[in-house]
């Protein structure tokens, strides 16, 4: 087997799943973002997919979590351990260390822009670069954003939304929120506990999610039967969760989105309004694929509406993209809440 110096490589470190980017072979890692490690030891036991099937099910000596949280790092260390797992991987044949493209949330302080620089550093990586996600999803989702026209990218990931509106290859506008996948699963188990006073876990809820979540009225009903513990008994119940429930749950975080969209709208300038209005908006992530998604802004914002091929890598992909321009992307700290203020 031939050794290759080097590949450079680009990440979607995302809040809920970590997709990773092998220039020349496209998408080699799609796994969850978790950690499993044994608290007295210290010793790591499982990453990615291993260690998301044991969240919630360990004893008292392992703990399996997320490391990152709303986009940004929580667990400095847990996240440097599982981007070393991944890299060791796709890296173990190479004599020199990767050049690594990171794609980051729009409202990442520059503290949280370090940490991922240095988890990624200390991963193995030899220069590291960050890509705003929503720029990263345009790119994937083979948008023309090179052109003086306003283009718009809604990012519904795990941990944040990202929303943009897009020109001459740049971000012109940004708002990103803490309400994405995790929020609909939250939402979910919050709705089922009031309404059927049974417990459910956040696995159980993001099944639900995928299987019969809707935003919008789907044509049938779906149902789907799901365990969980009853808050009055503490013995395990079976109830079956419907569509509309599931619609009614997610109320209050598609309010917040549709709110943010149409805040990023008031502030971007008519002529790229007017372009947006033209070219509809673009949904990408994995909350872009619940029901009724692409419907739901479309009404709420009169601009047509549609979900990219491939959305939840289309970041992924525009990390491997933006690869070929690496040589002249800025190294380091990109600054963007401090880019965001002075342009506010």
């Amino acid at each position: 087997m031939a050794i290759k110096l080097s590949r450079d490589i680009g990440i979607d470190l995302g809040t809920t799943s970590v997709l990773v980017y092998l220039d020349g072979r496209g998408i080699v890692i799609n796994e969850p973002s978790a950690v499993a490690l044994d608290k007295v030891s210290g010793k790591v036991l499982e990453v990615g997919a291993a260690a998301k099937k044991m969240m919630g099910r360990t004893p008292g000596n392992i703990v399996a979590a997320r490391p990152l949280k709303n986009g940004a790092i929580s667990d400095y260390d847990m996240t440097a351990t599982m981007l070393s797992t991944f890299l060791r991987r796709i890296t173990r044949l190479s004599l020199v260390k990767p050049r690594v493209v990171v794609s980051v949330p729009s409202g990442i302080t520059e503290v949280e822009e370090r940490a991922v620089i240095q988890a990624t550093m200390e991963a193995g990586a030899r220069r590291v670069y960050l890509i705003e996600e929503p720029l990263a999803a345009a790119l994937g989702a083979g948008m023309s954003i090179s052109g003086a026209g306003g283009s718009m990218i809604i990012d519904i990931g795990g941990g944040t939304t990202d929303i943009a509106v897009l020109s001459l290859n740049n971000v012109v506008k940004s708002t990103s929120i803490d309400t994405a996948g995790d929020a609909f699963d939250d939402a979910i188990i919050q709705y089922v506990r009031e309404r059927y006073q049974v417990l459910v876990g956040s696995q159980t809820a993001e099944e639900v999610k995928m299987a019969v979540g809707c935003v919008h009225p789907r044509p049938e009903t779906l149902g789907m039967t799901v365990k969980g513990r009853n808050l009055s008994t503490g013995l395990p119940q079976e109830v079956e969760i419907t569509s509309t429930d599931v619609m009614h749950a997610l109320t209050t975080p598609c309010r917040d989105i549709l709110y943010a969209v149409r805040s990023t709208l008031e502030k971007t300038e008519p002529e790229l309004v007017a372009d947006i209005s033209r070219t509809g908006i673009t949904l990408t992530g994995g909350g872009a694929l619940v029901y009724g998604m692409d419907t739901l802004i479309y009404r709420s914002t009169g601009i047509p509406c549609h979900v990219a091929d491939d959305a939840i890598l289309c970041v992924a992909l525009g990390c491997g993209k933006s690869l070929r321009w690496i040589d002249e992307m800025q190294e380091g700290t990109i600054n963007l809440a401090r880019r965001k203020l002075m342009a506010d």
